[in-house]
This record gives structure tokens, C-alpha cells and sequence, in this order.
């Protein structure tokens, strides 16, 4: 154990030894040591086949609706989407000098005056309607929709017992995930919800400070605001601390980055008991509310983890759950992100942020991106720098091809409403996967996953993932597999006008027909020792990647 974890141990008065992960220092499997350990006085875990270790976890069998989806679409949607100025806003707008803290000057004042939370009052939802999102969702062809409970904001997105900032209390003034979760289940698709609020303890540590320079210097931002501030003011009653959780001392080290996996020994302030257990009830209360069909968590392997056991609690407490809400059988999913342990991925599904590895997985998988900004920003509508539907459905060929499952954010306005390119963004894939979703749904990866320049060279992914750019180079040449039985399907990934030969056909693969999804023409082709080579269509109405549908004898 290193000097600075000891250190850290006796300052919180806690004897166990403490096993860092994520810093190199590996978990042990069978028996994890916490800081904290949840109170009694806390929500109960579900007792059942699972219990809150490495080891019992591994148990855990990924539901079959799951490895057929493939395609999920969500709505990464909250009151940082109101101004309309992009991700991380409610950090943003509190440091100085950067471009979101110079807009919410502009638009609402400075921050000392109007902060975040003010901004929660403004955001009023007045256009939003769940039962429409969902229906063009399930039209587009996603099989699972997942909602956005609460973002690094810190504010719940339902009627929260444990968190008074909620969606019910003020905004909208609406239960949000229940009215999601009541639509989804009305169009027979399965339901998820993600949890990002482990992190508002660093998030909105800029709340706390001031400016350094100009007529404004030294006032305090309302990160430091506590309830009795608000006498006669529209928050009145409720504490900005249990927004901003900015009652304790700050972090050394400013950069969020390198304090994010809660290792940084003497960089980071560790959340208190009262913090880590309150993140551990609004999760168990998400659950029991909602009993959705996947859990996304927005942290290096599990929130708070390797902190407090509420975390492997939470994971234990949903899968046995959902077995007793589905006779016995365990439905659930539970995504996390920087899974470097072989036990980790065997006890929950890795998601990747906007990447994908260069080689099929033994575990199913799951990618997470978003055509734009992840919270709405005007400044991508305007400058046309959305993604175009087919690098979406590239990405989308690539991570099924490795067995994994692609999760689609397409950015919501803070009203509620998707702007007109978004819009036909989402037309375009779904005409798409009306002809070509045949080889995407409830397929395997073939022998491999594919072939061509992207497939031979070496991809690395970056932290969470941050490797998706590279779709953008794809051309006829690259070439993505999946498979049904006795068949394969082939995705070209540029457009296809030349002969293409796809050597990973062997002399093994009989091949008994061609066809292309989507056309009535007969496909001309030749099986020989160089592979299967296929020429190219005369009619060229076929949208791009087209997929050949290969039948084996």
C-alpha cells in the first residue's frame, strides 16, 4: 500500500486496507475493502442469488433481449440543455474566461447572481412530449430507449425521495422518467435509465469560487449559498448544497480529468459518508421507482467505486430485482466504463464513449455516442457539425460486427423539441435500417469482424473510448461481418462501384447464394482461392453501406 493511501486511511479513521483499482492497485476479487460501508439506516439491497462481490457477480449471464438489440437510442436531456451551449455546462459557466461562462454572462447575468440552479428554474420543458420521442425512436429502430435521471448536475430527473433538486419539486415540474418509462412500455421496447451524479461532488467545485479579475472580483459564484440564503427567493426552503455538494473542502488538484477515477491520492477531496450514501439511495430509489431493464453508469467501472461498497451493492441489488420481477430470471443490464479486468466485464457490460476496440470481444459490449454535443448546443446546429446518418450507421456495422450494442443520444433542445437537421438525421437512419436491419438484429460476429485498412491497422482506444473519428476514413474497401446461422452478412462500408473480393471467405466457406439487402437484382459473383468477389450492381438506388446477404451451404 502505497504512503499516500495509508495517510488517507487513518485520516478517515478506517483500519481495512483499501485496494485501488483503477490506479494499477488491483481489487482483490473475493473480499473488497471499503472507506465506507452503507449504514444500516440506508435502503435495503435486495438479498437474493447475487451478492455484492467480484466473485458472486460473475455469475451474472447477459439477458438474451440485450445481445439481440443492438441498436438503443436515448435522450441525454436535462436543464444544462436550456441555454443551448453545449456539454458540462453547469461547470462551465463558473470558470472563468471560458466560452460557456462568457454566454451565461450574456444570456442570464453573472454567476454570483444566476447560478446553475436558477437556470433549473428557466428550464420548463413547455415542448416536450415523451409519447411522440419514443414512438419516433422505435421507428428509427431502436429496440431499447434509455432516459437521462440525472446528469453531473446533481439534479433528479423524477420524483426523488432522497434528492429535493428534483424534476417534480421545480422545472418542469414533471415526473420525467416515469413518463418515459410509462411510454416505453407502452411500445414494447425495454427500458433504461442513466446515473451520472457520483461526480457532482467534483463537477461543481468551480461553483465555489469567484472571479480573479474585473468589476466582480472576489464576489463568490452561488456555489457556496446555503439554505438560509434563500429567504424570499424562489429556491426558499431548499438547500443549494444538495445541488452543488460544495460543503467541504477543496480539491488540490483543479483538473477534473485526473481526479476522475477517485485514485488521485492527495489530488482529489474523497466525497463524505453522507455524499456516498445519499448517491447509493437515489440509485436504489431509481430502481425500485422505475424497475428498468438497463442501468448506465457514467464512471470508471461502478459510481464512488473503489470508495464505498455501495457501489458492487447497487449492481447486486438490481440483478436481484429484476429476477423477482421476471419469475426468476435475471433481465437486467448494468454498463460502466473502463473495465480493465477480465472479472469486471464478466460481472457487468464495459461501454465504451465514442470508440470502439479493433477486435471482437468475448463479453458483449456496449458504445455510447451522440451526433452532436451530449447536452444541446446551438453552436453544432448552426456550424453543421452534426454527424451524417451514415457514419452513424458505420459505427453502428462496426460495433455489432465486434458483438457489441451502439447507444444513439441525438442532442434535445431545452424545451423539449429536436431542431429540423437533427430531425432528418433521424429519418435517414431510419430508412436505412428498414432495409438493412436484417443483418444487425439478434446476429453474432462471424470468424471476424472484418477486413480492409481499419481492420488491419492498430486502433487504440483513449481513456473512455475517443476513437470514433476514425469511421470518417472508411471506404469500399473496409468491409464489416455478421452472421445468422448459415449466413453472412458483408457491409461495405463506402460506396461499393467496383468489383470487391472478400478474402476472409476461405475454401472451407461454400457458398450457395449472393443477394443484396434492399434489391431485387441478381448479384453476379465468384467463389475462388483469392475468396468470394462479388461485382458491383447496376442500379445504384441502394443507400450506402449496402450488405450483402451471403447464404452458406
Amino acid at each position: 500500500m502505497t504512503l499516500g493511501l495509508k495517510l488517507l486511511k487513518k485520516e478517515i479513521g478506517v483500519a481495512a486496507s483499501l485496494l485501488l483499482s483503477c490506479s494499477g492497485i488491483t481489487a482483490q476479487i473475493n473480499d473488497p475493502d471499503f472507506i465506507y460501508k452503507i449504514s444500516a439506516d440506508a435502503e435495503k439491497m435486495k438479498e437474493g442469488k447475487f451478492e455484492p462481490t467480484w466473485e458472486s457477480l460473475q455469475q451474472y449471464e447477459v439477458p438474451e433481449w440485450f445481445r439481440d438489440a443492438k441498436f438503443g437510442m436515448w435522450t441525454h436531456w436535462g436543464p444544462q440543455c436550456q441555454p443551448e451551449r453545449g456539454d458540462w455546462y453547469s461547470r462551465g459557466m463558473y470558470e472563468e474566461g471560458s466560452w460557456q461562462y462568457k454566454e451565461h454572462i450574456k444570456q442570464y447575468g453573472h454567476p454570483s447572481e444566476f447560478g446553475f440552479k436558477d437556470v433549473i428554474n428557466e428550464w420548463k420543458a413547455d415542448k416536450w412530449n415523451p409519447e411522440a420521442i419514443v414512438a419516433l425512436y422505435k421507428k428509427t429502430g431502436a429496440k431499447y430507449f434509455v432516459a437521462m435521471a440525472n446528469h453531473h448536475d446533481n439534479m433528479d430527473l423524477w420524483d426523488s425521495k432522497y434528492q429535493p433538486w428534483n424534476s417534480v419539486n421545480m422545472g418542469p415540474k414533471r415526473d420525467i422518467i416515469g413518463m418515459y418509462e410509462k411510454a416505453v412500455r407502452k411500445n414494447g421496447m425495454r427500458f433504461g435509465v442513466t446515473f451520472h451524479a457520483a461526480h457532482a461532488w467534483l463537477f461543481h467545485e468551480p461553483a465555489r469560487l469567484s472571479d480573479t479579475s474585473g468589476p466582480k472580483k472576489g464576489i463568490p459564484y452561488d456555489g457556496k449559498l446555503m439554505k438560509e440564503d434563500g429567504i424570499g427567493k424562489w429556491w426558499e426552503g431548499y438547500d443549494p448544497q444538495d445541488l452543488y455538494a460544495q460543503d467541504h473542502a477543496p480539491s488540490p488538484e483543479k483538473n477534473i480529468h485526473i481526479n476522475w477515477h477517485w485514485t488521485n491520492i492527495g489530488g482529489v477531496t474523497f466525497p463524505d459518508r453522507k455524499f456516498t450514501e445519499n448517491i447509493y439511495n437515489r440509485t436504489l430509489d431509481l430502481i425500485n421507482r422505475y424497475k428498468p431493464d438497463l442501468l448506465y453508469f457514467d464512471d470508471t467501472v461502478l459510481p464512488l467505486y473503489p470508495i464505498s461498497d455501495g457501489s458492487l451493492k447497487t449492481v447486486a441489488h438490481f440483478y436481484n430485482s429484476s429476477m423477482e420481477w421476471n419469475g426468476g430470471k435475471n433481465e437486467a443490464v448494468v454498463t460502466g466504463k473502463v473495465l480493465t479486468q477480465d472479472y469486471e466485464k464478466k460481472a457487468m457490460i464495459w461501454d465504451i464513449e465514442k470508440g470502439t476496440p479493433n477486435e471482437i470481444q468475448d463479453h458483449p459490449w456496449q458504445v455510447c455516442t451522440c451526433i452532436g454535443s451530449w447536452h444541446y448546443d446551438i453552436n453544432v446546429y448552426n456550424n453543421n457539425r452534426y454527424k451524417s446518418a451514415e457514419t452513424v450507421v458505420r459505427q453502428l456495422i462496426d460495433v455489432v460486427s465486434k458483438n457489441g450494442n451502439l447507444l444513439l443520444n441525438i442532442p434535445m433542445r431545452g424545451d423539449g423539441s429536436f431542431d429540423d437537421k437533427a430531425l432528418a438525421i433521424i429519418e435517414k437512419i431510419g430508412d436505412w435500417m428498414e432495409i438493412n436491419s436484417e443483418g444487425i438484429y439478434a446476429t453474432r460476429p462471424w470468424k471476424v469482424f472484418g477486413e480492409g485498412p481499419d481492420a488491419e491497422d492498430v486502433v487504440a482506444l483513449n481513456a473512455q473510448g475517443f476513437n470514433e473519428g476514425r469511421i470518417n476514413n472508411f471506404s469500399e474497401k473496409d468491409v464489416r461481418y455478421t452472421s445468422k446461422g448459415n449466413v453472412v452478412y458483408a457491409y461495405v462500408m463506402g460506396i461499393n462501384e467496383n468489383a470487391i473480393t472478400l478474402k476472409s471467405f476461405g475454401k472451407d466457406d461454400r457458398v450457395k447464394s449472393v443477394t443484396c439487402l434492399g434489391s431485387k437484382e441478381k448479384m453476379q459473383w465468384k467463389k475462388n482461392a483469392d475468396g468470394l468477389t462479388i461485382q458491383p450492381m447496376k442500379t445504384k438506388r441502394i443507400v450506402a453501406p449496402i450488405c450483402y446477404k451471403i447464404t452458406l451451404k
